[in-house]
């Protein structure tokens, strides 16, 4: 779910090549396995007469899944077709290990492990770092590697640091010992969601996409949408919310739904630049997006210790302006260009595709109801996987066999092996920063910074998740951010919810954000459009989202959070300005036509006021749009009366 790299998705779609049958059965075995643990420890079923311990639950977690990593993503290109007896080995110790140290937990929490591990151990910990930290660049990128590297070793001489950046030191030993068996390492928060509630969303979304969700999705996109104007440029955005919503990763959503809406959008006449940015912009909307949004939605609920039911419900408003903003500008793009729809006739009929699509609806309805309604959210999925699968039987079309449920365990073992290492690789750096002190240095530096301006602090934190968000993966660049400023924030009495919301967005929008925007090359990959090009293009489709992290925190009403008549009103006036100013950003507005270069800007101007959580500002923008739609009428009349002189002319 926050396995975004290319390279990941790559590897992922070249399985075959470099998996033989008994390396396939193995990682089929290995998420079996992993996923009866996972079902036995959060239903807290009995087994040897004793409940399983978390310690042991987490270590066992990681000896089943880490292996796949190496066994999946090849050390480099020539790897790509041929599993190395290297990768065996890396494959094994990363078995072994976190194996070996799931039956120490009574050393581990009575002789202080965590203060120093025995040599022996240390060894094998020291080991397993490094073996995680390989993962880390397999899975997604050196940076990301070198990163985590340095802020695991910066204990070791944070003394000599200048500045804010000094700490106490510690030993080699010291270090390694906490980030194996310490509360805030490899054990720590990142692991303990991945483990107890993440896993269960994983097998979820797996389960939807073998019994054929995606395909599902996107018929009823077309079947709804494909005839309208723009039409497959729509049904692009509307197949990516809703698949999207089940997957939690951009560039995964892209390879899914973008490997048929990409090239059908060049069909119709749209360019290839412009397909790739759409697609990329509606698929990076899945983090944000209800019921299964990204990893990074689970570690946010934990961080403010709430449901994760409260994050989805907080997630509803925010991720539907989202789309809304593109499916404006998908249109206003396609009327100024005289794009029209698909034929009916080459379409699947909208009651066809909702039958097709109604156990999904079925199995989320469920999902739903058990997450909000009974609070069962760790158990909720695996309730829901189950009932899809059962459902799911009694239709030729999605039945699912011993192949298919083979698949399924192949592509579970798949998804959580690439993340295992990105989730280890956070735990460490949580550990560093809590080890040392820094967090709180570099919270009081960040806030001396930014002095009694609050607007400076957040544009410094979305400035830095940005940034940041480049290299790192959603989950990484939201966790250090939450440590370091998000506390400040908060601290200045703006809502908690609000403020984590607003980090998570923040680093979302790096998936579209050039130099990297990982989710626009993918894209541009598939269209045969020049990488570059097509992010810069994404994110100026996506201008709009980056002013609606602001909202969240100036605004607790669009999460939700203040009373119904200012929830209406704030959403209301917030339609209404992303509807103005995405009609001027592309230079069209429905019943009004095409746009000349004031009026546009006018247009653009009165939409970003009004989306401003200020009666003030909310009032200029209903003035500048009064003004927008005077000269509008003035230009229709004249229009008229030139026409009107012509006829009486002759």
């Amino acid at each position: 779910m926050d396995t975004s790299n290319v390279q990941i998705e790559n590897n992922l779609k070249g399985r075959s090549q470099r998996l033989g049958l008994v390396t396939s059965t193995i990682i089929s075995l290995c998420a079996f396995v992993g996923i009866f643990l996972g079902t036995i420890y959060v239903f807290n079923i009995i087994i040897f007469g004793r409940v399983m311990s978390e310690v042991s639950y987490i270590y066992l977690i990681l000896s089943l899944f880490m292996p796949i990593t190496f066994l999946k993503v090849p050390l480099c290109s020539r790897d790509v077709n041929r599993l190395p007896w290297y990768d065996i080995l890396l494959a094994l110790v990363s078995f072994a290990i976190p194996f070996y140290f799931s039956f120490q937990t009574y050393a581990i929490n009575l002789l202080a492990w965590e203060i120093g591990l025995p040599i022996p151990e240390f060894i094998a910990a020291l080991c397993f770092m490094l073996i995680v930290l390989e993962g880390c660049r397999r899975t997604v990128n050196l940076f990301y590697c070198i990163f985590v590297l340095f802020v695991m070793l910066y204990p070791l001489f944070s003394k000599h640091m200048p500045g804010i950046f000094q700490a106490r030191s510690y030993s080699l030993h010291r270090i390694i010992s906490a980030y194996m068996v310490g509360g805030d390492g490899l054990l720590g928060l990142p692991m303990v969601v991945l483990c107890t509630i993440l896993l269960g969303f994983l097998v979820f979304a797996t389960a939807l996409t073998v019994t054929g969700a995606g395909d599902g999705f996107i018929s009823f996109a077309k079947a709804l949408l494909g005839a309208r104007r723009g039409g497959m440029a729509k049904v692009s955005v509307l197949s990516s919310a809703l698949v999207a919503s089940i997957s939690g990763s951009a560039s995964a959503n892209v390879l899914t739904t973008g490997s048929f809406t990409i090239p059908a959008m060049k069909r119709e006449g749209y360019p290839a630049t412009y397909a790739a940015a759409i697609e990329s912009c509606a698929s990076t909307g899945g983090v944000l997006m209800p019921p299964v949004m990204g990893a990074v939605a689970f570690i946010l609920a934990y961080f403010l210790d709430i449901p994760y039911y409260r994050v989805c419900i907080a997630a509803i408003i925010p991720s539907l302006l989202y789309y809304f903003s593109l499916m404006v500008q998908v249109d206003a793009y396609a009327a100024r260009n005289g794009l029209m729809g698909v034929p009916k006739n080459e379409l699947p009929s909208l009651r066809e595709a909702l039958k097709e699509i109604s156990i999904y609806l079925f199995a989320i309805i469920v999902l739903i109801y058990l997450l909000f309604y009974l609070r069962r959210e760790a158990q909720a999925p695996f309730i829901a996987s189950a009932l899809l699968f059962i459902i799911a039987s009694f239709r030729k079309k999605t039945r699912v066999g011993f192949k298919g449920f083979f698949n399924f365990l192949e592509r579970a073992g798949e998804i959580l092996g690439s993340v295992m290492p990105i989730m280890g690789g956070i735990g460490f750096i949580i550990a560093a920063l809590y080890l040392t002190g820094l967090a709180d240095s570099l919270a009081v530096g960040i806030t001396t910074m930014a002095g009694d301006s609050s607007f400076l602090l957040i544009i410094l934190c979305a400035i830095s998740s940005f940034v940041l968000g480049m290299g790192l993966t959603v989950s990484a660049c939201y966790v250090l951010l939450a440590i370091l400023i998000a506390p400040a924030i908060v601290q200045r009495g703006f809502d908690p919810l609000a403020v984590h919301l607003f980090l998570m967005y923040c680093a979302m929008l790096s998936y579209i954000t050039p130099p990297v925007a990982i989710a626009s090359y993918v894209a541009a990959s598939i269209a045969q459009a020049p990488p570059l090009k097509t992010g810069f293009l994404a994110m100026r489709l996506g201008i709009l989202l980056f002013f609606l992290p602001l909202l969240f925190v100036y605004n607790p009403a669009f999460i939700l959070h203040d009373t119904p008549l200012a929830i209406v009103q704030g959403v209301i006036t917030a339609i209404a300005g992303i509807a103005l100013a995405g009609s001027g950003i592309e230079g069209y507005m429905i019943w009004i036509g095409k746009l000349g270069w004031f009026t546009r800007m006018l247009c653009i101007t009165s939409g970003i006021l009004l989306v401003i959580p200020s009666w003030e500002f909310e009032l200029a923008g209903a003035g500048l749009f009064f003004i927008f739609l005077s000269i509008n009428k003035l230009a229709a009349m004249k229009k008229a009366g030139k026409f009107m002189k012509n006829v009486v002319q002759g």
